[in-house]
């Protein structure tokens, strides 16, 4: 169950419109619940502030759906990354208000009455085209997280003019989630620019040298641009449960 939601039956309770049997009841479920196959963390809304994350790779159809069943039944929704097009679907029969993302291969379904999304300042921009689903799962999921982020895209080093273009949009935000495969070299440019948290995320766009990210994920660990952190390769969501925490830090 969701902070606020827990928030506001405890406010019932204080304020008598409540009974404290009624509010056990909502709290007494069990922290895990087993599956068999998969055990969810329904307290981790309230410990972390956003309910558990389904992890669709490896997972099948009929898993991914009786997970996704389990979450929502307790009313915040859920988020699904790396689904493929069969889970995707299998999400879209049983769940008809989620939103399917074939970039970010995620399904999302909100919770009921949650406000829109807000604008917080987060900006997402990668290197190339290439890397736009890794950047795409890093907008949906801050979408998840009620922060909607912007997203420029294709603006690498390889044409410089590209990302100084965008020094407005740079500047105006509160945190800049970089995506770059390839040499990766497009997070210390801008980290150079800015003042802002940059959060650099590499992905396994590229040729043979590559090696599938590794050569951008080290380019990012050495960037000679003070205050780069840096996530795992293709890690788009990671980067997003960064920005959020950081956006929120003052809450």
């Amino acid at each position: 169950m969701m902070r606020d939601r827990v928030r506001a039956l405890l406010a019932d309770v204080a304020a008598g419109r409540r009974t404290v049997e009624d509010a056990l009841a909502q709290l007494d479920a069990a922290p895990v619940e087993d599956l068999t196959f998969a055990k969810i963390d329904h307290h981790r809304a309230l410990r972390q502030g956003y309910p558990e994350v389904v992890f669709g790779e490896g997972k099948t159809p009929a898993q991914v759906v009786q997970i996704c069943a389990r979450i929502a039944a307790h009313g915040d929704g859920f988020l699904v990354t790396r689904a493929d097009e069969a889970n995707r679907n299998a999400l879209r029969a049983a769940h008809p208000a989620a939103e399917l993302d074939g970039v970010a291969r995620t399904v999302l379904l909100r919770r009921e009455g949650a406000a829109a999304p807000a604008e917080t300042g987060t900006l997402v921009v990668t290197a190339g085209t290439g890397d736009l689903p890794v950047a795409q799962e890093c907008v949906v999921a801050l979408r998840a997280f009620r922060h909607a982020a912007r997203r420029v895209a294709d603006v690498g080093v390889a044409g410089i003019h590209r990302v100084l273009a965008q020094q407005d949009a740079l500047r105006a935000a509160r945190v800049i989630v970089v995506v770059a495969g390839m040499d990766g070299a497009l997070p210390s440019v801008v980290g150079g620019m800015v003042r802002v948290p940059v959060i650099a995320v590499p992905t396994s766009v590229g040729y043979g040298a590559s090696f599938n990210g590794l050569a951008a994920l080290l380019t990012m660990l050495n960037s000679c641009a003070a205050g780069v952190v840096v996530c795992n390769i293709d890690n788009g969501f990671g980067a997003a449960v960064a920005a959020a925490r950081i956006l929120e830090m003052d809450e």
